[in-house]
């Protein structure tokens, strides 16, 4: 059965706004929930806070009072619904958990995106990111266990694979070689927009959590890994964000916001297992329906022109968490000395990959290879998750 958020009412912004009590919701267990719920819930933290800065940017750049006042209402319940989202994670779990189930993120979450894209050169776009977070769930796995002594397949559940991707230190690049060519706003499949808001959306907020609890620990190798990884997911945010048309109006942007959040909520409300969370994610539908609403007013009013004109008619087909290990498994097979060169991407290591790799390295290990050498020094080994076999590439196999 299709759904057309355009054609549905939901809750009347009027009744959306919730007390402390509505707010404070029971976190997850971590020991006992799906991966997945958590993965779920990740994403959609990542997804409301795009919309809350999104919003705030364009209230900056409105001179209208009664335009930002709409806005800042809209805003408001965003933001109650980005703190109820986040709360559910539990505070039990460490920061290093938490990065893990971030990257758990990336790597599911943008491998599937690469499998559903129509356009072949978004598609490129993702299947190379998800390589280099793939390689990050690696490096922090081999962190947590040499740091906190436990095992990285008790968050990612076997869901997920845990070995080498594209290797972090070959993650660095000139700047001006992280800039993609956008999509056509008038010409590309609607789906496309949706992708690449929310895959711009989670490394985001990976890149802000990254920036913020890196200098949190103690230890010199997490803190350095911390920055090296930051750094290149602040690459990873240029990367997807440069796909989006800079030619779309703050109006269309808006309503793409809008609608990609009643897409997730939809998509995660329909294949979610935990029965408090699933009504978070109905709850949240039905209050963005009428966020969406409000924005189509306003891109009518200030664009004079009708939503359904850069919308998708229905919602796709749901966002899924699912493995995506064969997929994985064969980008690692064949894409694994990819890097980019201005808004393509070649095997060689050019010029300006060189410069920047002896700049940024300085003749020294990274420390995405250094805490591998020290949990080898430590355990005399990796730390892998390898539920199908030996790496696909021969030169990353364990010795």
């Amino acid at each position: 059965m299709t759904f057309n958020p355009l054609e549905q009412r939901g809750i009347p912004l009027d009744r959306q706004l919730r007390n402390w009590r509505e707010l404070n919701v029971d976190p997850i267990d971590p020991d006992r929930c799906d991966p997945y719920t958590r993965c779920r819930i990740i994403t959609m933290n990542g997804i409301e806070v795009e919309a809350i800065l999104f919003s705030h940017q364009l209230a900056r750049n409105t001179v209208d009072p009664d335009i930002k006042r709409r806005l800042a209402t809209t805003r408001y319940i965003e933001a109650q619904q980005q703190k109820v989202v986040n709360w559910l994670l539990p505070g039990l779990s460490s920061v290093l958990e938490t990065t893990i189930a971030y990257e758990q993120v990336a790597v599911d979450l943008t491998a599937w995106v690469a499998r559903m894209e129509p356009d072949p050169y978004l598609q490129q776009a993702y299947q190379f990111g998800v390589l280099e977070d793939f390689d990050h769930l690696y490096r922090y796995a081999n962190l947590y266990e040499m740091i906190e002594h436990r095992k990285a397949e008790s968050i990612v559940d076997n869901l997920t694979e845990v070995m080498p991707g594209r290797p972090t230190r070959y993650h660095h690049r000139d700047p001006v070689d992280n800039v993609r060519d956008p999509y056509a706003k008038d010409e590309t499949d609607p789906l496309s927009k949706l992708h690449a808001l929310t895959i711009m959306s989670t490394e985001q907020q990976t890149m802000n959590f990254y920036m913020n609890t890196g200098p949190t620990y103690m230890e010199p190798i997490a803190r350095q890994l911390y920055q090296e990884i930051g750094l290149i997911e602040e690459e990873h945010v240029t990367h997807y964000e440069s796909l989006v048309d800079p030619g779309e109006t703050w109006w269309e942007q808006l309503v793409n916001h809008e609608y990609n959040e009643c897409y997730l909520y939809y998509s995660f409300m329909e294949q979610e297992s935990d029965p408090k969370v699933k009504a978070i994610w109905e709850l949240h539908l039905n209050m963005e329906l009428e966020h969406l609403h409000t924005a189509c007013d306003l891109m009518r009013r200030l664009d004079g022109r009708e939503p359904a004109e850069v919308l998708a008619p229905a919602l796709p087909d749901v966002v899924t968490f699912e493995p995506n290990k064969a997929y994985v498994r064969e980008l690692l097979d064949t894409q694994m000395d990819l890097t980019t060169l201005g808004a393509g991407y070649v095997r060689e290591a050019h010029e300006r990959f060189e410069k920047m790799q002896e700049r940024i390295h300085g003749g020294e290990n990274p420390p995405s290879d250094r805490v591998m050498h020290q949990h080898d020094d430590v355990f005399g080994r990796e730390y892998r998750v390898q539920t199908e076999g030996e790496h696909p590439d021969s030169a990353q196999r364990e010795k």
